[in-house]
């Protein structure tokens, strides 16, 4: 990929300005949870809370300590209903474009009042996005303060989104999958083909994903770690293996982050709970303290 250090700077600026919003925010009342240690921010992909409604979400990341979110669209869409078969995609573009800017962005304030910062949004455009669509994106990412985009999108939607980021001043991290398929994120020239030429195209590398898939996370970061916008940080078996335990799967997780504490890459490390596990906030809860555990050590 081109640009790293451009990118890198861009995404290192909105950081520090979301940050910036947050220590002015706390002394209005409101104080913001401190999840950085030793330098990396451990934060989780709501996703990892996909049982519940959004504000029993909020209510548990508070309660675990978890002071950054990348916030998926699930939690805001109501999807069953939306997405069954019969209805197309039609309901869900309507609900998407009519639903009024105030509702994103009284969810921002509860993320606000809560003390946890928006790393990120998670809408995955497709190829069967219209451009309202795309652009309604970046409006609910804006209204909500989130930092930057994360998608699980197509290949060749890359460039009708720039056009959008490059607008609206976000961008756009795609999501892998371990499953290798054509105009779909799993390898690092998929990343490579969606960001030639389109400046705000950047990369939300999945680690367990990336190991399932035969890849080596260390060495993809280290080479490109300008144009990540954030990691899901989750422990899968290689060879296209289950979800596991942290720890006991072959995703470098320890070695991942402390990759990102000693090279200072200032990259969000975004828990994404998948493992069969019981409890959802004591699964999380472990997830969040192995990281810290490999933080410190």
């Amino acid at each position: 990929m081109k640009r790293a250090s451009t990118r890198r700077e861009f995404s290192c600026s909105l950081l520090g300005a979301g940050l910036g919003i947050a220590a002015t925010r706390s002394a209005s009342g409101h104080d913001r949870i401190d999840s950085t240690f030793n330098g990396v921010a451990i934060g989780a992909q709501s996703y990892s809370f996909r049982d519940r409604p959004l504000d029993q979400a909020i209510a548990d990341m508070k309660t675990i300590g978890i002071g950054t979110c990348e916030l998926w669209s699930g939690h805001l869409e109501p999807l069953r209903e939306l997405r069954r078969a019969e209805n197309g995609r039609e309901k869900l573009r309507a609900y998407r474009l009519e639903t009024p800017i105030s509702h994103f962005e009284d969810i921002g304030s509860q993320f606000h009042e809560a003390g946890i910062e928006l790393n990120a949004f998670n809408y995955s455009f497709r190829d069967d996005f219209t451009d309202d669509e795309i652009a309604r994106g970046f409006e609910m990412a804006k209204a909500m303060g989130a930092n930057a985009l994360t998608a699980s999108g197509t290949v060749s939607v890359a460039p009708r989104v720039n056009k959008y980021a490059k607008r609206y001043g976000l961008l756009v991290g795609m999501h892998n999958h371990s499953r290798i398929r054509e105009n779909e994120f799993a390898t690092p020239a998929d990343f490579a083909a969606a960001s030639k030429g389109n400046s705000h195209i950047v990369v939300n590398l999945d680690i367990g994903h990336f190991v399932a898939a035969g890849f080596d996370p260390i060495d993809y970061i280290t080479k490109h770690y300008g144009d990540i916008v954030a990691l899901h940080i989750k422990d899968r078996k290689s060879d296209q293996g289950a979800n596991v335990v942290f720890g006991e799967g072959d995703t470098p997780i320890r070695e991942v982050l402390g990759l990102l504490r000693d090279k200072g890459y200032g990259i969000p490390a975004n828990i994404e709970y998948e493992y069969k596990g019981g409890d959802t906030v004591e699964e999380v809860g472990k997830c969040f303290n192995y990281c810290k555990q490999a933080l410190a050590s």
